[in-house]
């Protein structure tokens, strides 16, 4: 299994940090504690505390009179800077660095990370003009699912799975499948699904349902390996759901969903709360069903659409022999 190291993961939105809020994230089989302090800057340090291991992320923040903040170990209270820096007891002076910094890309409110590798793509500028475009909604379904990122990212561009991983909440009838377009690891595709038709009783029973068209019509966009996005225009407005993917270890992909709106009027508003509990339950369900799966099962039958899923199977035998290579930007 690959975690395809080199590429650009975004660990995170801004609006998904508090202040002085220290959290555990996972990328590479390696852990580390990220906090944002008093003047948005965000840090991130190795989680283990370097005199008797305590986890950093479950310590607190001792914010300083700058707006900085350190990092305090909840076992001894060391207090550690954004440097992995600290002051021993009864010492007045500052040690060299006992904690490995990870390096960060902060552009807008994007957090992003090589992880300590080199780069083998650049990090994708979509999000920021998706940004420019759409209202943020916020962000939703930050789970941590026991499956391989090949398994992840296999599931998301199944263009069937709808049917039955999301049967009860999209009642999909038929996939008409229009196009793909495959520009090396970025690609795009395009196809419609027909719902089963329901009265205005019905969608009263299920108030999402009045967030879905009779025919969903599926624009997805995918930066490999870490960001699909689905457009989607509905009755209240258009959609730009991001999902992306981070591999926290061999055998853990982290998922979670940002959403942006082109909301139509006031009343649109009302229902971006709906809006994000409708994602919510997406990636629920397809966490679920990727616990459900043999991994290394043979695929002994091809269904029609399956283009997207051979453009993940492409890639992943590719990223190796690419490794050397430099990705212009202009290409991805």
């Amino acid at each position: 299994m690959s975690m395809l190291e080199g590429a650009p993961w975004l660990l995170a939105h801004k609006s998904m940090l508090q202040k002085n809020q220290p959290i555990k994230i996972s990328l590479y089989g390696k852990d580390y504690v990220l906090w944002k302090d008093q003047v948005g800057q965000v840090n991130a340090l190795a989680n283990v505390c370097p005199h008797m291991g305590a986890m950093l992320s479950e310590g607190w923040c001792e914010a300083l009179p700058d707006g900085s903040s350190k990092i305090v170990c909840p076992f001894h209270a060391l207090e550690f800077d954004h440097d992995g820096c600290t002051i021993l007891p009864g010492t007045d002076r500052k040690t060299l660095p006992q904690l490995q910094p990870l390096e960060l890309i902060v552009q807008d409110d994007f957090i992003w990370s090589y992880g300590g590798c080199a780069p083998q793509t650049p990090i994708p500028g979509i999000l920021e003009k998706i940004s420019q475009n759409y209202q943020f909604i916020g962000h939703t379904a930050d789970t941590s699912v026991d499956t391989d990122l090949r398994s992840m990212l296999l599931n998301m561009h199944d263009y069937n799975h709808q049917n039955g991983t999301h049967r009860d909440l999209f009642e999909i009838t038929e996939v008409k499948f229009e196009r793909f377009i495959d520009n090396g690891y970025h690609s795009e595709a395009f196809y419609d699904n027909l719902t089963a038709p329901k009265t205005f009783w019905q969608k009263l029973k299920q108030p999402n349902q009045f967030l879905l068209p009779d025919v969903i019509k599926a624009h997805l966009e995918n930066y490999f390996p870490s960001l699909v996005i689905f457009y989607g225009d509905g009755p209240l407005g258009k959609i730009a759901q991001c999902h992306l993917f981070i591999p926290e270890s061999l055998t853990k992909t982290r998922t979670y969903i940002l959403l942006f709106a082109q909301l139509k009027n006031s009343f649109a508003q009302l229902f971006k709360n709906q809006f994000l509990e409708f994602s919510k339950v997406i990636v629920e369900q397809d966490a679920r069903i990727l616990t459900k799966i043999y991994p290394n099962a043979p695929q002994n039958i091809k269904l029609n659409n399956e283009v997207g899923m051979d453009w993940v199977k492409r890639n992943f035998v590719t990223w190796e022999e690419s490794k050397y290579k430099i990705i212009n930007k202009d290409d991805y």
